[in-house]
């Protein structure tokens, strides 16, 4: 009985694969080493600034509420409801 090669196709499918792949890794560690060595080290990031707090404002807003209320603009019930959605 002669010797007969069973599917052909898939034989050089699966080398041809396998051959692309490590052709493809070889080509990004190549150039992932190219890239490191003509880039300089990447500086820190800066730091977020300080955050400013939030109850200067809130006192800020209360003492302009309680201005237009003494000035007449807010009635006693817009005033308590300025304040408590100013405070919560």
């Amino acid at each position: 009985m002669p010797f007969m090669r069973r599917r052909p196709l898939l034989r050089a499918a699966a080398v041809g694969g396998v051959a692309y792949m490590g052709a493809k890794a070889g080509t990004n560690r190549a150039m992932q080493g190219s890239a490191g060595a003509q880039q300089p080290e990447a500086a820190p990031p800066p730091a977020p600034p300080a955050p400013v707090p939030a109850a200067t404002d809130r006192i800020a807003q209360l003492q302009q509420l309680a201005s237009l209320h003494e000035s007449g603009a807010l009635t006693d019930e817009e005033f308590t409801a300025a304040k408590a959605q100013v405070l919560a």
